[in-house]
C-alpha cells in the first residue's frame, strides 16, 4: 500500500470509530431495512458515472461551494448512469450529508448514488446504504483479502452495486478473484492516478485494458477531460468512465457530460 493510501485508510478508520460511537450498527441496519430498493445501474453502450467532488489532493479546490444536489441534477440531465459522491472530508471536502442529499433529492428518472471513500469496514457500507446509496467503491489495494471479503459480502447483502478499484495488473487479477461468486452487480475499475505522486497517467488506461479479466464491466477512472478521452476509453473496451474534476470545473456540466457520452457511444458503435 502506498503512503497516501495508508494515511487515508488510517483516517477513515478513525472516522468510522467516531461514527460507530454515535450511531450503533444496529441503528444503521434498521435504517437500511426501512429503505426502498435503490435504482438500478444501467448504461446504453457506454456510460458515465459522474462525480460530486469538491476538492482533490492534487488539484485543490474544484467547486467547494457547490450544492451537491444541484450538481447531481445536472449530471442526471446529462445522462449519467450513476452519481458518485465523495464523502471523505479532509482531503476531498465531502460528507455523508452530500450523499444523503443526492440520494434523497434525485427524482424521476432516478439514478443510483454511489459512495466513494476509503472504506475499511463493513460499518461504512451500512452508512452508505443508510444514507440512500445504491453502490459503493472499494479500493482493492487498501485491504487484505479477509477485510475485502467482509466489505463485499456486506454490500451484496444490502443490494448495492460494487465498483472494485484497481491500480495495476495485480489488482485487476485480485479484484476478479474476489468478485467470483459475489451475488449482485460488480464492476472493475482502473484508476489512472499514481498514488505515490498523485499524477494522472492516462496511458495506463490503454496499456492495461488487455489485462482486464473477462466477464466484468470495465470502468475507466481519472484523467478524462472531454469527448476525445471518452471516445478513446470506449475504443479500448471500457464500458463506463468515472468522471469528476472536469465536470466539477465545467460551467455547464450537463452539456459536457452529454458530449462525452455521445462521443463514447459513437466510438463503440463505430
Amino acid at each position: 500500500m502506498t503512503d497516501f493510501l495508508t494515511t487515508m485508510a488510517a483516517a477513515s478508520r478513525r472516522r468510522m470509530q467516531a461514527s460507530r460511537s454515535r450511531h450503533p450498527e444496529a441503528e444503521l441496519v434498521r435504517r437500511c431495512h426501512e429503505l426502498p430498493s435503490p435504482p438500478a445501474l444501467a448504461w446504453d453502450g457506454f456510460g458515465i458515472i459522474a462525480e460530486v467532488k469538491r476538492a482533490s489532493p492534487s488539484a485543490g479546490p474544484l467547486s467547494a461551494g457547490a450544492d451537491a444536489l444541484e450538481q447531481a441534477e445536472a449530471y442526471r440531465a446529462g445522462g449519467a448512469s450513476a452519481i458518485s459522491v465523495l464523502t471523505e472530508p479532509d482531503r476531498f471536502g465531502g460528507s455523508l450529508t452530500d450523499l444523503a442529499d443526492v440520494a434523497a433529492g434525485l427524482g424521476s428518472p432516478a439514478v443510483p448514488a454511489m459512495r466513494k471513500d476509503f472504506l475499511v469496514d463493513p460499518y461504512q457500507v451500512l452508512e452508505a446504504r443508510a444514507a440512500g446509496a445504491g453502490g459503493v467503491l472499494i479500493i482493492v489495494a487498501m485491504l487484505d483479502d479477509p477485510n475485502l471479503i467482509d466489505l463485499l459480502s456486506c454490500a451484496s447483502e444490502q443490494g448495492l452495486f460494487l465498483l472494485l478499484e484497481a491500480f495495476d495488473e495485480s489488482d485487476l487479477e485480485r479484484a476478479a478473484r474476489l468478485a467470483e461468486g459475489v451475488p449482485g452487480q460488480v464492476l472493475i475499475g482502473l484508476n489512472s492516478r499514481d498514488l505515490r505522486t498523485l499524477a494522472v497517467d492516462p496511458e495506463r488506461l490503454r496499456q492495461l485494458a488487455p489485462s482486464f479479466p473477462s466477464g466484468w464491466p470495465r470502468v475507466a477512472e481519472s484523467g478524462l477531460d472531454g469527448q476525445e478521452d471518452a471516445a478513446a476509453v470506449a475504443r479500448h473496451g471500457y464500458d463506463l468512465a468515472l468522471v469528476g474534476s472536469a465536470l466539477m470545473r465545467s460551467s455547464r456540466p450537463e452539456v459536457l457530460l452529454a458530449e462525452m457520452l455521445d462521443a463514447g457511444r459513437k466510438a463503440v458503435s463505430g
